[in-house]
């Protein structure tokens, strides 16, 4: 008769996601009982060997060693022949027999009493010599296994309810174990031992097996997401790969398949969860499918994202399960995808369910350790922000990063700081009218109404013109005011971070992102914060704590703030001018080449948007400097400076005071004053320019021709559009030189070919090639004698 297979399986992993959190406590309740249980029945065992082992020793006292029965056999022989009876020994005697019974072992102890064998020996024993004195257990019948049910409640309390598991026949259990006992023999005789190359190409067969399912079960879900939205589970699943051959690899392209997936078929909104009555309520097939097809989505999209929190946090705390089959080392591997993948979903999916909690996990790793893991959170931070048009996804990331640089103390990489830079925010809460909001839609006049159109016509015409105002009105007004709140809020918070840095931690490695900052967005302050703002700055800049790039960073928040709402302030910042004229000769080719952007942009904010606050003397000092200054730095350098010159040159009148070589009015250049005001520049001329006319660099040669022709607008001195029509700091970017490139690329030397020059000979004189010729040709055979200077030299 052939054996029964035994039908017991192993719980799937899609069996254990489905179970619930009432049978996973209800499971592990029925675990402790039953471990309660067999403690308990343990003890009563020990207890039933402990008196059975006493009734044994109390009816047959324990056997001596062989090697000494003869001997003692002989000694009691003696004794009872040498022994008196009782009656006939003394008291003394009696009294000391009886107190050394009293003192003997234990078979003269008294049995009935509780107290352990040899209970004083135990203290000085050893642990070794305590287990060999345990019984040893003999199974004489099966233990019969509890199953725990339910419990029942009654005024008394909870009674646990069990029942004995039933036992299958003998014959069933015999059966069962020679099946084992064959599949295990098979097992070890179907175990061969691999060479290395066998070993690899089994590993390449199992991961294409598992690359093949992976695509299989992607391209399913794709085809038709609402059908096989199951089918997300089942590559789930595979997340929890236990083969230790291909469990990292296999574990990875899951990781970025389902988030390609999630990509893909995630709708444009957030999938709310239903309330009770929108569950209870009958509805259409097609509206049910939706349901159910939006609620495996948002399952499926949760427990993902688990996974990924998961790996990333047993990474951080070098923690790994016992059953685990990845290594430590392999787990970073693991943790950085799941990062990647993070990211990818945080820039993708910013409308989706999850998000937040998305924000919750990237922003601490914008701070991570790893410098790998820090610039991939800060570049999708970045994505996010330059693609975020309204400004939710803006708003959760800037709360989150203020409340972590509070909570490290302002200890965070300046990094976290700099995402703030790519915020898009350029206007915030203001006050206009809802006509100014409004687009403008061309509508007819009276006239042509008139004209065209006919009583009827016109009347309703005009309704329907009402009616398109009144909806233009409210779409854009809603959508304006709500970007406007976040835009608001937003802001406010970055600029609650930048105060607390500059109040407490003015030598924080954050100063420099913090003043950065305060540049860009200064302008959009509050106007009751600019006097005390100014203070700060100015106090920052003469403390001289701060490097040259720092304190540049202090002048352009302070000219950004003078040149927006703080133009209607009566403030005349000349200590800003003054720092920026005395600094400017500390730029050369060198290190600090990289900072003549900033002081672009400082001289950009500083005289061409307030060309009216700035006196002529001022704007002919900065002229001459950074004329001086453009001969000895980069060429994109020069470059940039040279374009700002000629904004210069020709937003300020009589600038071309320095292209003559007359003085005007008294007084001498003083090169070496550090006042713009008072160094008489108007005596000076701009000689630079005729150095520069023949620089290396040809855009340098035509900025330097166009300066010293005037910086005409139009005629033959002009410029070409593509360098008239750029800013000053595009210019220093384009022809920078950070690749080690030089533009424009400089035109490659054709080589000379050998025949098209004579012989050297052919560019000498006749008469003295001749004499070369007749010198070489005469050998001149003379012994050197080097020890005859050396005895001129002892002698002398």
């Amino acid at each position: 008769m052939k054996p029964r297979k035994n039908t017991k399986r192993v719980p799937s992993f899609r069996k254990l996601l489905r179970t619930s959190k009432i049978k996973l406590d209800n499971k592990l309740k029925n675990k402790q009982y039953k471990q309660q249980s067999a403690a308990r029945k343990y003890r009563k065992e020990q207890k039933k060997l402990r008196e059975a082992v006493r009734d044994a020793i109390s009816k047959k006292p324990f056997p001596l060693e062989e090697c000494r029965k003869k001997q003692a056999e002989k000694r009691e022989e003696e004794e009872e022949e040498d022994a008196l009876p009782l009656d006939m020994m003394d008291e003394d005697d009696l009294k000391l027999m009886e107190d050394l019974a009293l003192k003997a072992s234990f078979l003269t102890r008294d049995l009935s009493s509780n107290e352990p064998v040899h209970i004083k020996k135990r203290k000085h024993e050893t642990v070794i010599d305590k287990y060999e004195k345990v019984p040893r257990r003999m199974q004489t019948e099966p233990e019969k296994e509890l199953i725990h049910l339910l419990p029942i409640k009654d005024k008394g309390g909870i009674i646990p309810q069990t029942m004995e598991k039933p036992v299958l026949d003998g014959a069933q259990d015999e059966e069962d174990t020679e099946e084992m006992e064959d599949a295990e023999d098979f097992n070890e005789e179907a175990l061969p031992v691999l060479t290395p190359e066998e070993m690899a190409a089994q590993r390449r067969q199992k991961l294409q097996e598992r690359k093949m399912h992976i695509a299989a079960l992607a391209s399913v879900i794709l085809s038709d997401p609402d059908n096989n939205i199951k089918k997300l589970k089942e590559l789930r699943a595979m997340l929890m790969e236990q083969d230790p051959n291909v469990a990292v690899i296999v574990r990875k392209l899951v990781m970025v398949s389902l988030m390609e997936i999630f990509k893909d078929i995630a709708p444009s909104y957030k999938i709310r969860p239903l309330s009770e009555a929108e569950k209870a309520t009958k509805v259409k097939k097609e509206t049910q499918k939706l349901r159910e097809f939006e609620e495996g989505l948002v399952s499926q999209y949760k427990f993902y994202l688990e996974n990924l929190e998961q790996t990333i946090k047993d990474w951080k705390q070098r923690k790994l399960k016992k059953s685990n089959v990845i290594s430590l080392k392999a787990y970073k591997g693991l943790a950085e995808i799941a990062v990647k993948c993070l990211c990818e979903l945080l820039v993708a999916l910013p409308h989706f369910n999850f998000h937040n909690n998305i924000i919750v996990l990237i922003v601490p790793l914008m701070n991570d350790a790893s410098k790998m893991i820090s610039e991939l959170c800060c570049e999708a931070v970045k994505k996010l922000f330059k693609q975020d048009k309204l400004g939710y996804a803006s708003l959760g990331v800037v709360k989150v990063i203020s409340g972590l640089v509070k909570g490290r103390n302002y200890d965070v990489r300046p990094e976290v700081l700099k995402v703030f830079l790519h915020l898009r925010i350029k206007e915030v809460e203001l006050q206009k009218d809802s006509e100014d909001i409004a687009p403008k839609k061309k509508f007819m006049t009276y006239k042509e109404k008139r004209k065209n159109l006919s009583r009827m016509q016109r009347k309703w015409k005009k309704a329907e013109e009402k009616l398109e105002r009144e909806l233009l009105e409210a779409e854009a007004s809603e959508s304006k005011e709500k970007k406007l709140k976040l835009h608001t809020e937003t802001l406010n918070i970055v600029f609650v971070t930048y105060f607390r840095i500059l109040k407490r931690a003015q030598k924080s490695p954050l100063l420099p992102a913090v003043l950065e900052g305060l540049a860009k967005f200064a302008h959009l302050i509050n106007v009751e914060f600019f006097d005390d703002l100014l203070i700060v700055l100015h106090s920052l800049i003469a403390s001289g704590g701060l490097s040259y790039r720092e304190s540049l960073h202090c002048i352009l928040s302070a000219f950004h703030i003078l040149s927006g709402q703080g133009d209607v302030l009566n403030i005349d910042p000349m200590k800003f001018y003054t720092h920026l004229y005395k600094t400017l000769f500390s730029l050369h080719a060198g290190g600090t080449n990289d900072d003549i952007g900033i002081v672009l942009q400082c001289v950009d904010v500083m005289f061409a948007k307030r060309r009216k606050q700035v006196s002529q003397q001022r704007a002919l000092a900065f002229l001459k400097r950074l004329s001086t200054l453009a001969l000895h730095v980069l060429p994109n350098s020069s470059v940039g400076i040279l374009a700002t010159n000629r904004v210069l040159m020709q937003t300020f009148p009589r600038m071309d005071l320095l292209l003559d070589n007359e003085s005007q009015g008294s007084g001498v250049y003083l090169p070496e004053l550090d006042e713009p005001e008072h160094c008489n520049a108007q005596n000076t001329a701009l000689w630079e320019l005729h150095l520069l006319q023949r620089h290396y660099h040809p855009t340098v040669q035509k900025f330097a021709a166009h300066l010293i022709a005037g910086a005409p607008t139009e005629g033959s001195g002009a410029l070409s559009l593509d360098l008239s029509q750029r800013p000053a700091t595009e210019h220093f970017e384009a022809y920078s030189m950070r690749g080690m490139t030089f533009n424009p690329p400089v035109a490659s030397v054709t080589p000379r070919r050998k025949d098209t020059f004579s012989q050297m000979d052919s560019f000498i004189d006749e008469e003295l090639n001749n004499q070369l010729q007749h010198r070489v040709g005469t050998v001149v055979h003379k012994l050197l004698d080097f020890a005859k200077y050396l005895k001129e030299s002892s002698l002398s």
